[in-house]
C-alpha cells in the first residue's frame, strides 16, 4: 500500500479560462478510515465541463484550498464497514485525489456485464451517456425519423448523443466540431451525416449547408451563435434541449445569443434545459438500452484517456481546449494494459 496519498485543490477563482496554476496537488498520509467506513484506491477518474462552472464562486462550487470532487471508480483496500468489503468495486464521487474514505452510503456498487469495461461506467453508462439518453429520450421525446443537430458533438456527451440517435432511429444526423479531423472521424466512425467546423464561419451558414430541409431537434452543449443559428433552422413543432452552455463558461461576460424571438411562438418551438441529476431512475433503463448494443458491437465506446493521475489538471484543462474525442478518462497506471499508454492531452 502506498505511504502517501496526493489530492488536487484549487488553489484561485479563474477569470477567463483555467490555467495549471489554479490548481496544486498535495501530498498527505494515506487516511484511515474511520469506523462505519472504508478506504478507496481510485482507478478512474472523469473530468468534466460542468467542473469548469463550480470553479467559480457559485452556491456547491469548489472550495478554495480542498479537495476537488467528481465522478470516481476505485477499488476497496481497507475497511472498517461490513457493507464494503476488500476487493470491492465501487462508484463515488470523491475524485481529484488517488485515495478516499468513503461510507456505504456514498457509493454505488456498479453491475458488471460480460465484455463492458470499467470505463464504460463513467462514459456512455455514466452520467455523461444517461445525459444524452435522457435528453434524447425524455426532453426532447425523439421520434424515429426525425433530424438532429448536435453542437459540440465530438465532445462525450455529443458522441453519446450521436450513438444512440442512431440506435433510436434518427433520421439526418447533423453535427458541429472543432477541427476537420474532429469532423470526419464523426462521420466515418460515430454515425453522423454531416459535420461542421465551426471555426469556418457563421454557424447559421454552415448549418444551413449540412441541413438545407432543417431540423426537427437540436441538442446543444454550446449555447452562443449555435444556439441562435438553430433556432432559425428548426421546423414547426422543434425542440432544443439545453444540456450546457460550454461557449460561455470561460467568458461569462459574453453577450446572449440573440435570435428572433417570434419563432419561437411561430413555430411552437420548446426550449427546455435538465440536470441530469434529477433522472437516476433511468439509470437501469440506460443499461437495459445500451448494454445489448455494447456486448453486440453496435455501440462502441469513444474515449480518450490519459494514463496517470498526475495528468488530470492537464486532462481537464485539454477538455475544455476541445483536444478530446468522446469521453475523457484519467486511468491509474497499474490499471493500464501492458505495453500501453493512454494519448497525452
Amino acid at each position: 500500500m502506498n505511504e502517501t496519498a496526493l489530492t488536487v485543490h484549487q488553489t484561485a477563482r479563474p477569470h477567463g479560462f483555467p490555467t495549471a496554476e489554479h490548481f496544486a496537488y498535495v501530498d498527505s498520509a494515506l487516511p484511515d478510515p474511520h469506523t462505519g467506513s472504508a478506504l478507496v484506491r481510485n482507478l478512474y477518474w472523469s473530468v468534466d465541463p460542468y467542473h469548469r462552472e463550480m470553479m467559480d464562486d457559485v452556491p456547491g462550487g469548489f472550495a478554495l484550498g480542498a479537495p476537488l470532487e467528481g465522478r470516481t471508480i476505485g477499488r476497496v483496500i481497507a475497511s472498517r464497514t461490513p457493507h464494503l468489503a476488500e476487493g470491492e468495486i465501487v462508484f463515488h464521487r470523491h475524485g481529484w485525489r488517488t485515495h478516499a474514505v468513503v461510507t456505504p452510503e456514498e457509493i454505488r456498487r456498479l453491475p458488471r456485464f460480460d465484455g463492458v469495461p470499467l470505463t464504460a461506467y463513467l462514459g456512455i453508462l455514466g452520467g455523461t451517456g444517461l445525459t444524452a439518453y435522457v435528453g434524447l429520450t425524455r426532453i426532447a421525446r425523439l421520434r424515429e425519423g426525425e433530424d438532429l443537430f448536435v453542437s459540440a458533438a465530438a465532445g462525450g456527451v455529443g458522441t453519446a448523443t450521436g450513438r444512440f440517435a442512431r440506435l433510436l432511429g434518427a433520421g439526418r444526423l447533423v453535427g458541429s466540431a472543432g477541427s476537420a479531423e474532429k469532423a470526419g472521424h464523426l462521420v466515418r466512425e460515430v454515425g453522423y451525416d454531416a459535420v461542421f467546423d465551426y471555426h469556418d464561419g457563421p454557424a447559421a451558414d454552415l448549418l444551413g449547408r449540412v441541413a438545407p430541409d432543417g431540423i426537427d431537434v437540436f441538442m446543444d452543449n454550446v449555447g452562443g451563435e449555435q444556439l441562435s443559428a438553430a433556432v432559425g433552422a428548426l421546423r414547426e413543432f422543434g425542440r432544443i434541449v439545453r444540456i450546457g452552455t460550454i461557449s460561455q463558461y470561460n467568458t461569462p461576460d459574453a453577450p446572449p445569443p440573440r435570435f428572433d424571438h417570434a419563432d419561437i411562438v411561430e413555430k411552437s418551438i420548446r426550449m427546455e434545459g435538465f440536470l441530469v441529476s434529477n433522472h437516476r431512475d433511468v439509470q437501469e433503463e440506460l443499461y437495459e438500452f445500451a448494454v445489448p448494443h455494447l456486448q453486440s458491437g453496435r455501440l462502441a465506446l469513444d474515449e480518450t484517456v490519459v494514463d496517470g493521475f498526475e495528468g488530470i489538471v492537464d486532462a481537464f484543462l485539454g477538455m475544455l481546449r476541445g483536444e478530446n474525442t468522446g469521453k475523457i478518462i484519467v486511468r491509474d497506471r497499474v490499471e493500464a494494459p501492458s505495453g500501453r499508454s493512454g494519448q497525452r492531452l
